[in-house]
């Protein structure tokens, strides 16, 4: 049985308390250092403080994480370079993917242009790791025999939109993640069983997503109330993620054969929407689709 935990206090304390190599996963959000409020911490330090306190932090996770474990990193467009490059060359993990989580509604400019995108970093501690490809495919745009029908691989721009606050799942945080961003991660880069990391849990959503998909996860938060919250979520009724990638709902183009689109359809639901209950009935009656 999977075991979640959330360890209240600073993360570079509660780092010293997990031991080397017993971490499969670390999927980190830190704060961007743009001054935003906490509660009971702002994330306004000056640069070299901040950069000092990075290094710290990726490189306990770099210790603690098992030969064949990944780490994510979020990280605003200010300070990504300067993380890139601590992970790259300081500490030696290995470079995988840098992934551009696109959404649509964000903050408003006039004078330049609208953010709409933040940056996600995928170092890997060996080249020897763990990415499972088919829990995570997206269906073809279009059918041929020759395709793959288990779907393609979802790219390095991801499409989620925010958890907005009229959504039932939201949480009185500033930064709270989709939960179908953090379950693309936890499904390609760990398996049933894993122990992942979250050392800024925040609103608590990798510790969410990780409940369900039968992952053990420790998350470190400073912020008491935010712990509660945490707690609070992890109690609540699951009934599916509160996002997901809109390509996960197309269908094949020119799927045209009666027997192939039905046997598809029966497949889509488990194939790309297991976790997302609000949207599974109407592939239970692929007649309707159609």
């Amino acid at each position: 049985m999977n075991n979640i935990e959330i360890l209240s206090g600073d993360a570079l304390d509660l780092f010293e308390t997990i031991e080397d190599e017993s971490v499969d996963l670390v999927i980190a959000d830190p704060p961007y250092n743009l001054g935003k409020n906490y509660g009971n911490n702002n994330d306004s330090w000056d640069s070299e403080s901040y950069l000092e306190f990075s290094q710290k932090w990726l490189s306990h996770s770099k210790r603690v994480l098992t030969p064949n474990g990944a780490i994510y990193v979020f990280m605003g467009v200010r300070f990504i370079s300067y993380l890139y490059s601590i992970m790259d060359k300081d500490l030696a993990l290995l470079f995988n993917s840098w992934i551009v989580w696109h959404y649509t509604q964000g903050i408003g400019k006039t004078l330049g242009f609208s953010p709409r995108h933040d940056d996600i970093l995928l170092f890997t501690k060996s080249k020897n790791f763990t990415f499972n490809l088919d829990p995570v495919r997206i269906p073809q745009k279009y059918y041929r025999a020759r395709n793959n029908m288990r779907g393609a691989n979802p790219g390095d721009v991801w499409e989620f939109s925010h958890v907005h606050y009229c959504n039932t799942n939201r949480e009185n945080h500033p930064t709270q993640k989709p939960e179908g961003l953090i379950e693309r991660m936890v499904l390609a880069s760990s398996n049933e069983g894993n122990l992942v990391l979250d050392p800024f849990v925040g609103s608590g959503t990798t510790l969410r997503v990780c409940q369900q998909l039968n992952r053990s996860a420790i998350g470190f938060e400073i912020n008491p109330e935010y712990v509660a919250m945490t707690k609070e979520r992890l109690a609540t009724p699951f009934g599916g993620f509160d996002s997901i990638d809109p390509r996960m709902l197309r269908i094949p183009n020119d799927l045209r054969t009666t027997s192939i689109r039905k046997e598809y359809l029966k497949n889509h639901a488990q194939w790309f929407l297991k976790n997302h209950g609000q949207y599974n009935l109407e592939f239970n009656n692929p007649e309707n689709l159609f």
